[in-house]
């Protein structure tokens, strides 16, 4: 029996795959392998509709990471994790930056995707996106990561337009004891980590942790040192407290220091007219933040959440920092036969304060910003255990755009036990960002008798931001069908079509002479509401139990996009077309095999489809780990990544030039041990 599964984990190897998720809450987190196919749809989210229900009976594409994916997935950070995901794309740039987006517009500065972190908003309005080398934590105290891809403006708010990530840590109740870990490899050069949890009274528990890692550089396709590495140092805490029946309360908080480093391109007015600068730039954060909840009855609940962030960074570019305070209320109830209301509101305020450089220039260097959102969405029971309608909008006032309504309307058919059938039409905004608003970018300096400069003068050209932009609009259809053709197999498919309106682009202004010193040409590039269009795609993702101790999943997304600008655009050819910065094919394959009581085989094998845009040529790699527990409370673990190639490029170089560093073959090895 041995030798046979010995021979399955070779196969498992070529094929790579993972078991469908389960949460903890359903079973315990090493016992995953014994969970029948037809119970892992009975996952407990609260993404789709803030309030728990199980997957199987949400009308919009979800995808849930337990902690035992995390673990066995050999992943040391958040954007590696949600790698598994169908439908999202994850590329690194280089050691400590990565494109991570759902449903097309790839970018460093993707601003369509929400993320949030046990419900605190972690996205920037620097830029509408995420700055994801500071988004960590104790990747063991994460509860689940539940991850929609699509709209959930509804219920989140503006950014929530191509889907959401909400990342949940556990409570402190369930993390009593210690834990330490420690690792290093060839790029991992070396982390550790350290909890424990403990009770104050009978009513009360907490968690307090530290963490530490130091990720090597990488190298450019020249094979030129990246300058790229990436050390960061953070420690936080967690209490919980339950004094009744009916109150709980949450306080959590951290704080972090890193140094990021990055090789750049910047223009110059002088010859050469590029020159390439490599930095390492200190950065430094933290939050806190404190909820409680309160149940009047079994049909009424009440909960209340407030924090603060802050954070700072800083380069030769620019350096910024932002404090952060928000407020959020909610009620959810249960009204009549088949309602199942809920419905708050909320406020947020931040505030930046900018240090520019000659290449950015973003006025006025101070800034505030205000968001004040009321929202409400009712689920309508039409036939008991079989029909059920949605419906629900956020109201929205931001300091740019003013007054926003986000909608949406989802139906849900559940047939039988082991088949689901939902669909949607939503309507989500994206908002502008601070420095779409504000920024002045020197973009390139074309040199003088130069193709697209005859002149005897330099040519800066130079994106300016504008105070008339409006929200991105996109008004989306989807449609999705979950069932189990057999008791082994599951199977979650998705097919959506997203129309797009007042898409930001640029717009080229009149190109004039400045004195100088030196003399040299301005060539303008205004920001602008002038690109439409439409994204059209399919997702699946299949779970097999090829045998009790081998399960096996399969992903697959298409994705195909078509923007257009609009008539009387005079945008010139040569601007980046985000349609072409997204793969239109991804393929994900992963296995779980365990090898007897004590030992676990994990592959992921992953196709990721070309970015013509940024001349990115497709490319496959292939992760394994291996982990032997002698003792139930110590794991010993052998981790290779990007097996198939020495190294290989994800993405490219953007509007803020980063220069890519090549994904590299690596392997460490990590001990944890819990007492």
């Amino acid at each position: 029996m041995l030798k046979t599964r010995a021979v399955s984990a070779v196969i498992g190897v070529a094929l790579g795959a993972l078991p469908l998720n389960v949460s903890a809450e359903t079973a315990p987190v090493d016992d995953l392998m014994k969970i029948p196919i037809e119970q892992l749809m009975n996952i407990e989210v609260t993404s789709p509709s803030k309030r728990p229900q199980k997957l199987s009976d949400t009308a919009s594409a979800i995808f849930v990471i337990t902690p035992d994916d995390i673990r066995r997935s050999g992943a040391t950070s958040i954007p590696e994790v949600l790698r598994m995901v169908p439908g999202l794309q994850v590329a690194r740039i280089n050691s400590n930056s990565w494109a991570i987006t759902s449903r097309g517009f790839a970018s460093r500065f993707a601003n369509k995707l929400l993320v949030l972190i046990d419900g605190r908003t972690v996205y920037t309005p620097l830029f509408s996106g995420v700055f994801w080398d500071r988004q960590d934590t104790l990747l063991e105290d994460i509860e689940r990561i539940e991850v929609i891809r699509g709209p959930g403006a509804a219920l989140w708010g503006a950014n929530a337009v191509n889907g959401v990530i909400n990342i949940i840590t556990k409570s402190s109740r369930d993390t009593q004891g210690g834990l330490m870990s420690a690792g290093a490899g060839n790029n991992e050069r070396g982390f550790g980590s350290v909890r424990y949890g403990g009770a104050l009274d009978p009513t009360t528990t907490y968690r307090v942790y530290a963490k530490y890692f130091n990720r090597d550089e990488g190298t450019t396709d020249t094979g030129a040192p990246g300058h790229d590495a990436w050390q960061y140092g953070r420690a936080g805490f967690r209490a919980d407290g339950q004094p009744s029946t009916q109150d709980r309360w949450t306080l959590d908080g951290d704080l972090y220091v890193g140094r990021v480093g990055e090789t750049f391109q910047t223009p110059t007015l002088s010859a050469p007219f590029i020159e390439q600068i490599s930095e390492t730039s200190p950065t430094a954060g933290g939050h806190l933040l404190g909820s409680w909840n309160h149940k009047f009855s079994d049909t009424s609940e009440l909960s209340v959440q407030a924090y603060y962030d802050r954070s700072q960074f800083s380069d030769l570019r620019l350096s910024e920092t932002r404090d952060t305070g928000d407020l959020e209320v909610e009620h959810r109830l249960r009204a009549g036969l088949g309602n199942e209301i809920v419905w708050g509101g909320g406020y947020r305020f931040t505030h930046d304060a900018i240090e520019n450089s000659s290449t950015i220039l973003i006025t006025p260097d101070h800034s505030s910003f205000q968001l004040a959102n009321a929202f409400g969405q009712d689920t309508l029971t039409l036939i008991d255990d079989t029909l059920f309608l949605t419906g629900g909008s956020k109201f929205e006032y931001n300091s740019y755009t003013g007054f926003e309504v986000q909608p949406d309307v989802r139906l849900l058919w559940t047939p039988s036990p082991t088949q689901s059938v939902w669909g949607a039409i939503s309507r989500a905004v994206r908002t502008p960002s601070r420095a779409e608003e504000d920024i002045s970018l020197l973009t390139a300096v074309i040199p003088p008798f130069s193709p697209g400069n005859p002149t005897p003068f330099p040519a800066a050209i130079v994106t300016n931001g504008s105070h008339r932009l409006k929200s991105e609009e996109l008004i989306a259809y989807e449609l999705g069908y979950r069932f189990q053709p057999a008791k082994q197999i599951s199977v979650d498919l998705t097919t959506f079509i997203n129309d797009y309106s007042r898409l930001v682009s640029i717009e080229p202004g009149a190109t004039v002479l400045v004195p100088g010193p030196p003399p040299h040409l301005v060539s303008p590039l205004v920001l602008t509401n002038t690109m439409h269009g439409r994204t059209y795609g399919f997702e699946a993702v299949a779970t097999w139990q090829a045998a009790p101790w081998w399960r096996l999943q399969p992903t697959y997304t298409l994705l195909q996009m078509e923007l257009h600008r609009n008539s009387g655009s005079r945008a010139p050819a040569s601007v980046t077309d985000p349609q072409r910065q997204s793969p239109r094919n991804q393929f994900g394959l992963r296995s779980l095999l365990d090898l007897g009581s004590d030992v676990t085989f994990d592959t992921e094998l992953r196709y990721v489809d070309s970015l013509p845009a940024l001349h990115v040529p497709s490319y496959a790699d292939l992760t394994a780990r291996l982990a032997w527990r002698p003792i139930p409370n110590i794991e010993l673990s052998l981790t290779g990544e990007n097996l198939i190639h020495a190294s290989h490029q994800e993405f490219g170089s953007e509007t803020l030039p980063t220069v890519p560093t090549r994904v590299r073959r690596g392997a460490y090895a990590k001990v944890t041990v819990k007492f």
